[in-house]
């Protein structure tokens, strides 16, 4: 069995961007630029704390989307599906009706993450509710959401890059 490669975060984006990045890290400026421009790590600690601010999020935007049951951080996420976070939903037939449940689960390392970072994926994975695929309507939702949602995506993904290759996260709680 072959060892599992790194994901590559940027893959998709143009040449001229990642090079800016893979730059970046080469002269060991990222770090600098990532901490300037997104200085603190945000206070949402708790499984509950997660859950208000995102039934916040759903009903400034997606009143209508439906119930969501938990939400909450989930440490093997990223281990495991090589995920950010993940929306899922099951109906189950009680008698003669029909019964719903979703549920958010965001990584762990979004405990130690910036604000922006955290709503990103958060809008991302509201706009599951109403768009199952990752398709035109779904980032006009997201964006919709989020207006700074893309550039969001890409900061979070040279983060990750850079995380991935020095193994120093930037942010704590304690930020």
């Amino acid at each position: 069995m072959r060892p599992k490669s790194a994901p590559n975060y940027l893959a998709g984006y143009r040449p001229e961007l990642t090079d800016k990045i893979k730059q970046m890290i080469e002269q060991e400026q990222l770090a600098d630029w990532l901490l300037h421009k997104y200085p603190l790590a945000h206070a949402i600690r708790s499984d509950k704390a997660l859950y208000d601010y995102v039934m916040e999020l759903k009903q400034s935007y997606m009143r209508n989307a439906g119930l969501i049951n938990r939400v909450a951080f989930d440490s093997m996420l990223h281990l495991t599906r090589n995920a950010l976070g993940i929306h899922t939903s099951k109906s189950q037939v009680h008698g003669a009706k029909l019964k719903r449940k979703c549920e958010i689960h965001v990584a762990t390392m979004f405990k130690d993450m910036p604000p922006e970072f955290l709503r990103m994926i958060v809008v991302h994975e509201l706009a599951h509710m109403k768009e199952s695929e990752h398709d035109k309507a779904f980032y006009k939702l997201c964006c919709n959401m989020e207006p700074n949602y893309h550039q969001l995506e890409f900061d979070l993904r040279a983060y990750l890059t850079w995380l991935e290759i020095t193994k120093n996260p930037l942010w704590s709680a304690s930020s």
